[in-house]
């Protein structure tokens, strides 16, 4: 409980019996900036909302990385096992360990939630992950994920979330046995009313 107790985070309370939000945020926000995404996708559940805790020239963020689109894997695999050593000691302390967990990320957020269900399933295994890409590089450290499920939405022509990583994503996800939605819109980096519609309709086929 020591990484929790001094972990910047926010929480929300929610209904009883609904599942809990892992909201994460995007490079350069914290704590506050998802939790209206969240409450979109889930409007009577908890949401937890850390912060990242790299700080990259005054930035929050989940992982170092080298430069745009080149992560250090190393760090995101070290920091997967911290967020998931954080996510189990919230739950507990919240009194929320008999609920299902659902992450929503954007962009260096969604990376992490991606990580984290690919390397520790047992504590997350659903993710809605909006412009996010494959976070492991070259590297395949993935396990048997068959319980795990991925909506990935993404834009055709985002720079920061290459199409071709995303595949990557997909194809890597779905050879260890996860489940992958993928949706693709026009545009680049970002989030768009059609893609939380289509993530709202997908949690609510996958609500068990």
């Amino acid at each position: 409980m020591e990484a929790f107790a001094t972990w910047p985070h926010v929480f929300v309370p929610g209904e009883p019996d609904a599942p809990v939000v892992l909201a994460l945020h995007g490079t350069g926000a914290d704590e506050n900036d998802l939790l209206g995404l969240a409450r979109t996708l889930a409007p009577s559940s908890p949401i937890i909302s850390p912060r990242g805790l790299v700080n990259e020239q005054g930035m929050n963020r989940w992982f170092r990385r080298m430069g745009e689109g080149v992560f250090d894997v190393e760090d995101v695999i070290a920091r997967a096992a911290e967020l998931a050593g954080f996510v189990t000691d919230a739950l507990s302390h919240y009194e929320l360990t008999d609920r299902r967990l659902i992450a929503t990320g954007f962009s260096n957020g969604a990376n992490i939630a991606t990580a984290t269900a690919l390397l520790h399933p047992g504590v997350l295994n659903t993710v809605v992950a909006f412009s996010g890409m494959y976070p492991f590089g070259d590297q395949d450290p993935v396990g048997d994920v068959s319980a795990v499920k991925l909506f990935l939405a993404n834009g055709e022509s985002d720079p920061m979330a290459p199409a071709g990583s995303v595949a990557h994503l997909e194809a890597i996800a779905t050879s260890h046995g996860a489940s992958v939605t993928r949706v693709t819109r026009p545009g680049g980096h970002g989030i768009s009313d059609e893609e939380i519609v289509q993530a709202q309709s997908w949690l609510s086929s996958h609500d068990s």
